[in-house]
């Protein structure tokens, strides 16, 4: 099995072209970051055509970190930024190559935050479809992150089929689900067609994806048994920020 690894939290200790060096380095076939928007985008290309390695994705501006939000795509009254938002993810991401935008819903709740969500993630759809750039949602667990939007898989489904775009789809995450809902199998069989990306780490912990309470091996190689061969993306929190030695399970997990 293949795997690309998250920028965000790996190989934080340089600079963006320098991390895809390194994780190209450490054996990953493939990268995908969080908010890369610092970064000059030409240098970010010129390191992921040294590497041959595909930028996967990356997110929209979360907006306010210091005020504690987490998105805007879903927040009513915001969306010029969420819109803005959109705009210079996927000019970044038409810049570097990548493939996909998350989109990140932010802390909202009620019907005219679900309604401005579907909005937002329809004119993501439109603005990303001519450059081939695929638009992502992602359930992301409510105990790390409070009054988020979206935390349910079958909320995201409802979403996509609402939305009814053919770009839009579902990033699945072990560690978010596992979190909110388990049954991890069962419900990537049931979601698999629309599915765009799947991230893993360990749970509870957010460490690396060899420890915690799901056998991550033994999901990966029922997934690949149905049908699932695109990098799986790491995103986990490496122990005291050292990456290179935290990739201990990464052969083993390859050898799926």
């Amino acid at each position: 099995m293949r795997f690309s690894a998250n920028l965000g939290f790996l190989f934080t200790d340089r600079p963006l072209p320098d991390a895809i060096h390194a994780a190209h380095a450490a054996g990953f076939e493939a990268v995908e970051c969080h908010f890369p928007y610092d970064s000059d985008p030409g240098a970010v290309r010129a390191a992921l055509i040294a590497t041959g390695l595909p930028m996967l994705g990356l997110n929209t501006w979360p907006g306010d970190r210091d005020a504690g939000e987490f998105g805007l795509a879903a927040l009513p009254g915001r969306e010029r930024q969420a819109r803005e938002a959109i705009a210079q993810a996927v000019d970044y991401a038409q810049a570097i190559g990548a493939g996909a935008v998350h989109v990140m819903a932010g802390r909202a709740e009620g019907r005219a935050a679900a309604a401005a969500f579907r909005d937002n993630l329809a004119h993501a759809c439109d603005l990303a479809a001519p450059h081939g750039i695929d638009i992502l949602i992602e359930p992301i667990n409510r105990r790390d992150v409070p009054g988020y939007h979206l935390s349910h898989s079958a909320h995201a489904a409802e979403v996509i089929a609402a939305v009814g775009r053919p770009n839009l789809a579902l990033m699945f995450d072990c560690y978010h689900l596992q979190i909110m809902e388990g049954d991890l199998l069962r419900r990537f069989e049931a979601l698999l067609p629309i599915i765009g990306h799947v991230q893993i780490a360990g749970v509870p912990e957010r460490g690396a994806p060899d420890a915690g309470e799901v056998d991550l091996p033994w999901l990966l190689a029922r997934m690949k048994r149905l049908g699932w061969d695109r990098p799986v993306g790491a995103e986990y929190r490496p122990a005291g920020g050292q990456t290179e030695a935290s990739l201990g399970w990464l052969p083993r997990f390859r050898a799926i």
